[in-house]
């Protein structure tokens, strides 16, 4: 199992959590709380190793288009990044951005 931490400067804060998908086999689970430092942070536990510069690719995008300030935590059963990506357009919805 890989722990991955990853933080970003953010401009916009999450006043709301959320929480989409299920950890199951190519999937994953996405927990999204407000941050209280005006930082994001995504922490990953993923069972696939050796993908730290895939998922940090991922959140670059992902933080270039939405700069919120949230706690991020997913935990991942082998999803692949158009999975990742999906998911994290519906918690985009989910905290209503």
């Amino acid at each position: 199992m890989e722990h991955l931490h990853f933080q970003y400067k953010t401009e916009l804060r999450v006043t709301k959590r959320g929480y989409v998908g299920v950890v199951a086999s190519g999937d994953l689970e996405i927990l999204v709380e407000p941050s209280p430092n005006g930082i994001a942070e995504v922490n990953i536990r993923t069972q696939t190793e050796g993908y730290g510069q895939i998922w940090q690719a991922i959140f670059d995008r992902f933080f270039q288009t939405y700069s919120i300030a949230a706690q991020i935590q997913i935990n991942d059963f082998g999803a692949t990044p158009g999975v990742v990506n999906l998911r994290l357009a519906q918690v985009v919805e989910v905290i209503d951005l």
